[in-house]
């Protein structure tokens, strides 16, 4: 069954979105848009958009202007606990914070002595610590950065401590670690295993884990499998959906797995977020274009 862009898997997706409502689509021109943050106190957007080196701004009823360029490749963004930007760079294999007055901290460029592969996606925890993933496609090629051998023997998750600057791998198995997302209460942390863009026999999984102690991941087990494309980035509503990219739109999968249904967007999804003032606007990034979409949705 489908109603407008919604299609629905489950009924209770129907109660999760509006079918009147449209897929607008905001802004088109970027070669790869991805890492889409919502800033409510400045009501905008902040997204990047890699090959392009940039990252733009869009700003309801005003449109999209250049934020900062060059931007050295800037893929995922969020924000810390102060509100600050925090941003993995593909070109600087390093995650770095955007400070107040816009000098840039560098937050971790190393592990164990040796450089990381590219920072590709981040969450920061309420108690302030940042975790992102280290996939190779920030170095696979001069396209999204600048192609080098990888210095890491693995491809990791990793968690930083911003206190004591400790960086401490926590996943080391992935084939590509991708998007990756806390659940409301953080007990559990959602990341997506998107190693089949090079890997035929790779699946297009998300894994969860059981957050231990609020530091180390324990219990990893698959929590769903895309029918369409893989994952990439992905966010959680207040009632711990997962709404997550693909290659047909957006999915959304319950708690449990089951999939709920999908918003169909005309291009490849590579992340989205929620916005607006009541957190209800989908914000996508999808390819060239920037999409928006009002759902009966809250972002976690």
């Amino acid at each position: 069954m489908s109603s407008s862009v919604f299609q629905i898997h489950d009924p209770r997706f129907q109660q999760m979105i509006i079918p009147s409502a449209a897929l607008e689509e905001l802004y088109s021109g970027c070669r790869w848009a991805e890492g889409p943050v919502w800033f409510s106190d400045h009501n905008l957007l902040i997204f990047s958009d890699i090959p392009n080196q940039r990252m733009l701004r869009y700003v309801p009823g005003q449109g999209v202007s250049v934020f900062r360029e060059p931007s050295n490749f800037v893929n995922g963004n969020t924000r810390d606990r102060e509100g600050r930007l925090v941003s993995c760079e593909h070109g600087g294999r390093r995650v770095t914070r955007t400070e107040v007055d816009g000098r840039i901290t560098v937050l971790a460029d190393r592990f164990e002595g040796r450089r990381l592969n590219s920072p590709n996606d981040v969450v920061v925890k309420s108690d302030g610590t940042v975790w992102f993933t280290d996939p190779t496609y920030g170095i696979r090629s001069n396209y999204e950065g600048f192609q080098a051998e990888p210095e890491q023997a693995s491809r990791n998750v990793f968690r930083l401590d911003p206190a004591t600057g400790t960086l401490t791998s926590v996943i080391d198995d992935f084939g590509q670690p991708n998007g990756l997302a806390f659940s409301p209460d953080e007990t559990k942390l959602y990341v997506a295993d998107s190693a089949i863009s090079h890997d035929p026999s790779a699946e297009p999984i998300i894994r969860v884990f059981d957050v231990v102690d609020g530091a180390k991941l324990a219990n990893g087990r698959i929590f769903c499998r895309l029918d369409a494309g893989l994952p990439d980035g992905f966010r959680l509503d207040t009632r711990g959906n997962v709404w997550t990219s693909a290659g047909d739109g957006v999915h959304c999968f319950a708690p449990d797995g089951t999939l709920l249904g999908k918003i169909l967007v005309p291009q490849t999804v590579a992340n989205l977020t929620f916005g607006g003032p009541r957190r209800n606007r989908l914000f996508i990034t999808a390819t060239r274009s920037l999409y928006a979409v009002y759902v009966d949705a809250e972002g976690a």
